[in-house]
């Protein structure tokens, strides 16, 4: 027969059993509970996407801030000085304006000389011209994302392999760290503004200025 002291441990390893399964059994609802709110918090994620709108709006922020318009958009004078042309906007160097003659003789000294508006310079590497970012087949209408990218962050004309490097001022050593979601807003950005039909001329090499 089992004596008293038998019992009373037998009681407690079955509390011990019971208090022990307990928590195993909330352990594990626990972690199904949060494995359950993981999957419903990734799952809503994966709903929300960003509207194409706020993409194109991101672009002309960067644009704006990257001060791509400084070069190549033909501006006027105003009373606030250099203004930017509304319907030329980022068209590059209007094909119909003169192209001058740079006789200075401070740029074989190193010197650079812009245009009024900003859409064009000469210096030691020649004369350049800003290019047309507008839609237009004339402008980026006729390129992908890929090239796009190539051109602003490798600087490769037109974005393509085996083309000349872009010349200054064109910035473009300061955009290699731009992220591809940056890059892809001010591709679209770019894709919806006004298209402008503008054969920006060729750069000029310095034996010929």
């Amino acid at each position: 027969m089992e004596t008293t002291t038998q019992k009373q441990n037998d009681m407690k390893k079955n509390n011990f059993t019971a208090w022990a399964l307990i928590v195993a059994g909330f352990a594990l609802f626990y972690n199904a509970s949060c494995s359950k709110a993981k999957q419903d918090s990734s799952e809503e994620n994966a709903k929300v996407t960003i509207k194409p709108e706020d993409v194109v709006k991101r672009g002309k922020y960067l644009v704006t801030t990257m001060a791509c318009n400084d070069c190549h958009s033909p501006k006027k004078m105003g009373a606030n000085g250099p203004e930017i042309i509304p319907e030329l906007m980022l068209s590059g160097f209007p094909s119909d304006r003169p192209i001058v003659k740079f006789v200075d003789p401070m740029i074989k000294q190193g010197f650079g000389i812009f245009y009024p508006d900003l859409t064009a310079a000469a210096g030691p590497w020649g004369v350049s011209f800003a290019g047309n970012l507008t839609p237009d087949e004339t402008g980026i209408g006729n390129w992908t994302e890929e090239q796009f990218k190539k051109a602003i962050t490798e600087g490769k004309f037109k974005g393509v392999d085996g083309e000349r490097m872009l010349l200054p001022p064109m910035p473009w050593t300061n955009y290699t760290i731009l992220t591809n979601e940056d890059i892809h807003a001010i591709f679209m950005y770019l894709k919806n503004i006004k298209p402008v039909r503008n054969v920006v001329p060729p750069p000029i090499s310095p034996d010929k200025m």
